[in-house]
């Protein structure tokens, strides 16, 4: 299979914004083992902004956009790097790919990012994708790493999105206010019932929620590519999702009468 692997920011971090080390490095592990299975993998990788924070020894994620490009310059570096030591542990090559919403709209850059990641996967690398949040002040200030994902998935036409976050799937209410609420398995329509459980809160580092993950069900059931919400805090559950077992919620694709 062809899977693209998000990653929120709090999977990759503690709440200090300093990297989660044994976590980050499970991951890079299991990614390995599955791409020595035979699977295509595209990493789409937040983290960046958290990782400057934690880096420079700030107390909390700034509000600026001028600050926060300052930490994703830093925290792109620290991030680039520790994929490349963990993955070259297990003699995979790395390569890093930074886009603004402008390279994937414009259709020759976009036909250009196609080619490139084609080519990449041929040759047997792992892309790491992360938006160019130096330059992007749009992408920072609205943008998420989940809709990046349903982009890139679309856009190397992959068979699967795993959102890997800190909850478990879509509930039926939110778990963190209501203890009765029910993990739902299986979505095969985004029906206004459906996004209306979407609250619009993400972690205190990141700037997802489950909005942004339903948006990207949404780019990606019309594609034909399945995805999948999943907790970050168990990367061995990507033998199980490889192997087609149920995890977390599982948005079906549209399938061609």
């Amino acid at each position: 299979m062809r899977i693209v692997i998000k990653l929120g920011t709090s999977t990759l971090t503690h709440a200090t914004g300093k990297l989660n080390i044994r976590r980050v490095e499970l991951l890079c592990k299991v990614m390995s083992d599955l791409k020595n299975a035979g699977h295509e993998l595209v990493l789409v990788s937040s983290g960046a902004i958290a990782m400057g924070v934690g880096k420079l020894n700030l107390t909390k994620k700034p509000s600026d956009i001028p600050t926060k490009q300052a930490l994703a310059a830093v925290g792109q570096c620290e991030l680039m790097y520790i994929y490349d030591k963990l993955f070259s542990d297990y003699h995979h090559t790395v390569a890093q790919i930074l886009l603004t919403g402008s390279d994937v709209e414009d259709p020759q850059r976009r036909e250009n990012f196609h080619n490139t990641m084609s080519r990449l996967l041929e040759l047997g690398a792992l892309p790491v994708i992360n938006e160019n949040d130096t330059v992007a002040t749009a992408e920072i200030a609205v943008g998420d790493n989940d809709t990046l994902g349903a982009i890139v998935a679309v856009n190397v036409q992959a068979d699967l999105l795993v959102l890997m976050s800190d909850i478990e799937g879509l509930y039926t209410a939110d778990p963190r206010k209501d203890p009765s609420a029910g993990l739902i398995r299986e979505i095969r329509e985004l029906t206004p019932e459906v996004l209306a459980l979407a609250g619009d809160a993400g972690s205190a580092l990141g700037t997802g929620g489950m909005v942004t993950k339903l948006r990207a069900a949404g780019m990606c059931m019309a594609a034909g590519c399945d995805m999948i919400i999943t907790n970050g805090q168990r990367p061995e559950d990507l033998y199980a999702i490889a192997e087609g077992q149920q995890v977390g919620t599982r948005f079906f694709a549209k399938k061609e009468a």
